[in-house]
């Protein structure tokens, strides 16, 4: 009977071992449920060995496959969020991007990151690492890739600098044309197609005056189309500034155009229409080269009294004045030739016809610094740059009349009347000439003293001061008065006045 109850107790004891072999363990239930989820990649029943880096990280490893399936460090090992983090980013097939914009506060690694994002935005320069394999770093990504190569050498080398030499092209903004028949003629040239010819510098550097800051041929064509229409800038000297702003406004209001200097296809339409190339040929002739010159102009009063006449005192300085243009300018459009010697072709500004429409109404603005030319119907037809009167010889106020003309005038220096020069306390007679001191043409007004002249000065119109009168260029004022005549108004406006601090002009001629 004891035999029997023993047999049958090992029995069931046999039996309740097998059912348990033959049930899944809860451990490996457990095991697979991440697998399941897809964030521990488990295989072959779950098998994983662990090991321990040098720096502390936990190293899961398939024991199976031999495949890493992660890597914990020792800061993160007990934090689930980050574990989870690394297996996702792993799945993906990347690891973490170092400037992605999500942080965890309770990820060391991205409070790190966020701050030093911060200091970076506030301007802050953090210094790169001493070494870049920190002893202290624990991050995963603090090994770099194995190399490919089985040598464990790298194979590829940097490719040698290539030379990029920049090839130095020929300016052309100074050109001079191959010498053609005809003595003081005026032919039109494109000076886009012209060569330029570098100027004997005798071996020692110079500067190209035409490169200097603001000088610009674009603008000199600007300047050529305005007084083509009437609307002087003073010298054409290719640089923007007030007279040409101004010339620009009064071109528009007589031609009815509404051109602006930006419009490079309008102003080239314009020049078109108006006369060709802005820019044309001269020959020099043997009169422009003979003169006569004087040596120079001195700058006192009794010295200038000396002299026979107040000429030109080069061949550069004449052209210039005759082609409307700065002289400076006019040398640097035309480097290394030789303006003493006839038969030179030279490039000039192609100014056009002079206004002929007849004036009945003249009007000097001070405020402005210019003068407006209108016709009997009210209609502007001419404006021009001008230097009027000064805070301490104000110009008349009201309006005036023209009484006389009078061109190539002497100038009267009177210390009784007008301001004293220098040491001269004695009535002087200055000869004509176009650098006497109210250049080449005097308009005289009703008022005793006062008038519209020249200058021997053009590139200071509109930005220096007068003695009381309206000082022009000598060909604005020239041109002024071949269609003025006695008993055309003069109206002054704007600025100070005469009658606001006393006293007379200090301008005054006599006629020779």
């Amino acid at each position: 009977m004891l035999r029997l109850i023993f047999s049958l107790s090992a029995l069931a004891a046999g039996l309740v071992s097998s059912s348990a072999f033959a049930m899944p363990s809860a451990d490996g239930a457990q095991a697979a449920r991440p697998a399941e989820r897809g964030a521990l990649m488990l295989a072959q029943e779950g098998n994983i060995d662990i090991y321990y880096d040098a720096r502390g990280n936990r190293v899961l490893v398939d024991a199976d496959t031999g495949k890493v399936i992660a890597i914990q460090p020792p800061g993160s090992r007990l934090d689930r969020r980050a574990l989870r983090r690394q297996m996702r980013m792993q799945e993906l097939g990347r690891a973490p991007a170092e400037d992605d914009d999500r942080y965890y506060l309770d990820n060391p690694d991205d409070m790190a990151r966020f701050r030093r994002r911060q200091l970076e935005e506030n301007g802050r320069v953090i210094p790169p690492p001493v070494d870049e394999y920190d002893l202290n770093d624990n991050s995963v990504d603090a090994y770099p890739p194995a190399s490919n190569n089985d040598e464990g050498y790298a194979t590829t080398y940097p490719e040698a600098p290539r030379s990029n030499t920049i090839k130095r092209q020929p300016l052309n903004e100074a050109s001079v044309d191959p010498e053609q028949p005809g003595h003081g003629e005026v032919l039109q040239t494109n000076p886009d197609a012209q060569a330029a010819l570098p100027p004997n510098t005798g071996g020692k550097a110079t500067v190209d005056p035409s490169l200097s800051l603001g000088v610009r041929q674009d603008v000199a064509a600007l300047q050529v189309l305005l007084d083509r229409g009437g609307a002087s800038p003073g010298v054409i000297d290719g640089r923007f500034g007030s007279n040409v702003d101004k010339a620009l406004a009064a071109y528009n209001e007589i031609n009815g155009t509404n051109l602006k200097s930006t419009d490079a296809v309008g102003i080239q339409a314009a020049l078109a229409q108006s006369g060709g190339d802005a820019f044309a040929s001269y020959t020099i002739t043997p009169e422009d080269a003979a003169g006569p010159y004087v040596a120079s102009i001195p700058e006192d009063y009794s010295q200038k009294a000396r002299l026979d006449r107040m000429g030109y005192t080069s061949v550069t300085e004449a052209l210039a004045e005759r082609f409307h243009m700065d002289e400076t300018y006019l040398k640097s459009i035309n480097k290394g030739v030789d303006f003493n010697r006839p038969g030179t072709m030279i490039k000039v500004a192609n100014f056009g016809k002079l206004v002929s429409t007849p004036v009945a109404r003249i009007v000097a603005d001070k405020t402005k610094k210019e003068v407006y030319a209108y016709d009997a119907g009210g209609k502007l037809v001419a404006a021009y740059p001008a230097t009027i009167g000064s805070a301490d010889t104000p110009s008349p106020t009201g309006v005036h009349t023209v009484s006389r003309i009078a061109l190539d005038p002497n100038y009267t220096y009177n210390p009784n009347i007008n301001f004293k020069q220098g040491q001269n306390d004695k009535i002087l007679t200055i000869p004509p000439g176009p650098n006497g001191p109210v250049g080449s043409v005097w308009i005289a007004l009703d008022k005793p003293t006062y008038g519209i002249h020249g200058t021997p000065d053009p590139s200071k119109i509109g930005k220096t001061e007068s003695h009381g009168c309206v000082r022009l260029t000598n060909w604005d004022a020239r041109e002024l008065a071949k269609v003025v005549s006695p008993g055309v108004t003069v109206e002054f406006v704007g600025g100070s006045t005469i009658a606001d601090v006393g006293g007379t002009s200090t301008d005054e001629f006599t006629q020779q």
